[in-house]
C-alpha cells in the first residue's frame, strides 16, 4: 500500500494552479473536465503519480468558496531553506502566515504559507 494523493476543493482553479506551480514549483501532472458532473480535477506534484504522493485540486464549477472548517490541518513540504522559501513566496505576492524559525518546543525550522483558498502549507527545513 502507498498514499496516492490528498484532495483539496478550490474556488478558482486557475489561481490555485498558478500558486502550486509558480509559487511552490509543482508540475501539473494531469487535468480533466467532467462536464456531466460540472467539475474539473487537476493533479499537481513534484514527481510522477506512479512514484510520489500528489495533490488533487477539485474545482466544482458552481462553487467559488469553501468553509475550511476546524478539522483540516496543513500540507507539509520539505525545503532546503525555510527562510529562503518564505522570501520566494512573499516575492510572488503570496501570504506567509508564520515566518521561518525554530518550532516553539523544538529545534526544527518551520514556516507556514497560505494558498489562494486559505489552505495552510508548512515548510519544514531539511536537517543537514
Amino acid at each position: 500500500m502507498r498514499m496516492l494523493h490528498t484532495m483539496l476543493r478550490v474556488g478558482d482553479l486557475d489561481k490555485s494552479l498558478a500558486f502550486y506551480q509558480d509559487v511552490l514549483g509543482m508540475k501539473l501532472l494531469r487535468r480533466e473536465d467532467f462536464p456531466g458532473g460540472r467539475f474539473t480535477l487537476a493533479f499537481v506534484g513534484y514527481g510522477e503519480e506512479s512514484d510520489t504522493t500528489v495533490l488533487e485540486l477539485t474545482y466544482n464549477w458552481d462553487t467559488h468558496a469553501y468553509n475550511l472548517g476546524s478539522g483540516y490541518g496543513h500540507i507539509a513540504i520539505e525545503v532546503d531553506d525555510a527562510y529562503a522559501a518564505c522570501d520566494a513566496v512573499r516575492a510572488k505576492g503570496c501570504k506567509v502566515t508564520r515566518e521561518a524559525g525554530p518550532m516553539q518546543h523544538g529545534t526544527t525550522v518551520i514556516a507556514f504559507v497560505e494558498d489562494p483558498d486559505g489552505y495552510k502549507i508548512e515548510f519544514i527545513q531539511k536537517k543537514n
